[in-house]
């Protein structure tokens, strides 16, 4: 899928778990993993806001566009 997911990368910089992210934006942890392992087919605009609010960055650091030919090798 062109579209990658860095949740892990935000994670990371705040220093925070899986588990506690899922418990501050209100979704299942294996529905965070879901959507962090780039599974998801979609995704909310109100669960992409609380992601952000609570990692306190823009859609744009959890997001990315790779081109298929450069993703898939």
């Amino acid at each position: 899928m062109p579209i990658a997911v860095d949740i892990d990368v935000m994670l990371a910089k705040r220093k925070m778990s899986v588990g506690e992210l899922a418990d501050r934006v209100g979704i299942t942890p294996a529905n965070l993993a879901v959507l962090k392992n780039g599974r998801a087919k979609a995704v909310r605009f109100a669960t992409l806001a609380a992601l952000c609010e609570v990692l306190e960055c823009q859609p744009g650091d959890l997001l990315r566009w790779e081109s298929e030919h450069t993703a898939g090798g």
